[in-house]
């Protein structure tokens, strides 16, 4: 009887022992599949998009349950111009945790990609009741956009003052109220917004071009003609720079 008790008590012993190893090395693999993680959004955070969707692909064969690294394979397709696979990652990362915001942001600006507005906006609201969200300025401002593409332009420019009510410096949120008040003949509205958004972000080639077309439009010209070689001075082989460059010669053919 104590052999059997001996041998049980063994089997126990041994059990646990595979228990043990078996939890070192999922934590092993957790951790290994993070700092692939990490790796594959340095190369996200610089544009490297095919780099990181290898590193992040690699971390996903070791530990899938990662909601985080979901989100950021679907970034990585959505940035790579393949919004349907994106959609796919989104969805994933809110199936492991369905309270994960920004990957519901990130599924409304997916579908906003392929112009499924209705879903788009769905997402966007959704996002915007999530009183923990660190920056509703984000789906505020998007959902905006959205409206401004279905040209309901009060909708959206209600969007985007709320965005600013809550960060005034917003620029993604001035260049779109800005936009707005273009398609609705408010240019001397359009032309502040684009000035304040120009002196928060003095590098950003496509706020010169909207503002020297609101220069243009308000008989601004020389204003107007300033803003477009600045176009070319911040981004000169860029078509947005040969644009302006066509823009400016006809402020010049009508003088």
């Amino acid at each position: 009887m104590k052999k059997f008790l001996v041998v049980g008590t063994g089997c126990v012993l041994l059990t646990g022992l595979l228990l043990a190893c078996t939890t070192q090395n999922v934590r092993e693999q957790k951790a290994q599949a993070e700092a692939t993680r990490h790796l594959g959004e340095v190369y996200l955070n610089q544009g490297k998009y095919r780099l990181a969707l290898k590193q992040l692909k690699k971390a996903e064969e070791l530990f899938p349950s990662d909601h985080i690294l979901q989100d950021d394979i679907g970034l990585a397709y959505l940035y790579l111009k393949d919004p349907d696979l994106a959609i796919d990652y989104f969805k994933k990362a809110l199936e492991i945790k369905d309270d994960y915001t920004p990957a519901r942001n990130n599924l409304g600006n997916a579908y906003a990609e392929k112009k499924e507005w209705d879903k788009a906006i769905e997402q966007y609201k959704i996002v915007t009741t999530d009183l923990l969200y660190g920056t509703p300025q984000f789906p505020l401002s998007n959902l905006g956009f959205v409206y401004s593409e279905l040209q309901e332009y009060g909708l959206a420019a209600q969007y985007f003052r709320k965005a600013l009510d809550i960060k005034p410096d917003f620029v993604q949120a001035l260049y779109g109220l800005a936009k707005t008040y273009m398609a609705t003949d408010r240019v001397p509205e359009a032309i502040a917004k684009l000035e304040n958004a120009v002196d928060i972000s003095p590098d950003s080639a496509i706020l010169y071009f909207e503002l020297a077309r609101a220069y243009a439009l308000n008989g601004d010209y020389t204003k107007a003609l300033s803003a477009y070689h600045k176009v070319v001075e911040l981004n000169p082989t860029s078509t947005l720079a040969d644009r302006a460059l066509i823009e400016a010669r006809k402020i010049k053919n009508r003088q």
